[in-house]
């Protein structure tokens, strides 16, 4: 069965085997994109398809976003962190150098897979890594080119080791403050007393500080949320104990 199709200029080919849906737009004679279906095609799914990934690309007219400025622009839409950002893009950059520059429409579980056992074994990185990097790819697939992922929420992600946290003693919590002065003495005794992350407390600022409630409030911290932290009554007078 073939399906012809066109649409601002590009033409359609859609070509069924018995089990292997393959879709390929073309332009001018030259094939400028493809995508494999594992269900039954339809000419609206051809069409969707052609409208989603090649509206203007190929056409006269300002192109089309690429690839990881789509991924930049959906997470800037999202309101994630820098942090994510700039970690999202790179392993996407990273998943597909791996498979040879192929566009990730083409790809499906088998690369998916291939690549976290690489990173697995190949680069020894930590089930925490390796969880990111699918994070990293779920959210490609699922939110910048919006297909199924059914496929991709299936693969399990890599099991943490649970182990005990490293916790100082009151004595050492002692001797380490009392090592320091002035500034980061101040920053110390806040990290540790109200539960501040390093970037909460550099972005402190004095309307954040409630000396009548003793409440210091962390303003856009992680997720972008805020949130109230008793402040330590020691904080005022480096005399009192902890």
């Amino acid at each position: 069965m073939v399906i012809q199709c066109s649409r601002r200029g590009h033409a359609g080919r859609l070509t069924c085997t018995e089990a292997k849906h393959r879709f390929t737009a073309e332009k001018g004679g030259e094939v400028v994109g493809s995508v494999h279906f594992d269900s039954d095609a339809t000419d609206s799914r051809a069409r969707a398809f052609l409208l989603r990934e090649f509206p203007r690309k190929y056409s006269a007219g300002a192109p089309a976003p690429r690839l990881l400025d789509r991924v930049r622009q959906t997470i800037r839409a999202r309101h994630y962190s820098p942090k994510t950002e700039k970690s999202y893009v790179a392993w996407i950059k990273r998943y597909v150098v791996f498979h040879g520059k192929r566009h990730p429409s083409e790809m499906g579980t088998d690369e998916v897979r291939a690549f976290l056992s690489w990173l697995a074994t190949e680069k020894h990185v930590s089930a925490s890594t390796q969880n990111q990097a699918l994070s990293a790819l779920l959210f490609l697939y699922r939110d910048v080119l919006g297909g199924d992922i059914g496929w991709i929420e299936n693969i399990a992600p890599a099991k943490r080791p649970e182990r005990l946290p490293v916790v100082l003693t009151s004595a050492e919590v002692r001797a380490v403050l009392g090592c320091l002065e002035g500034t980061s003495w101040l920053m110390a005794s806040l990290m540790y007393g109200a539960g501040l992350r390093l970037m909460e407390c550099c972005r402190l600022r004095v309307k954040d500080v409630d000396f009548e409630r003793s409440e210091i409030v962390v303003r856009d911290g992680k997720g972008r949320k805020d949130r109230a932290r008793c402040y330590p009554h020691p904080w005022r007078s480096r005399s009192a104990p902890i």
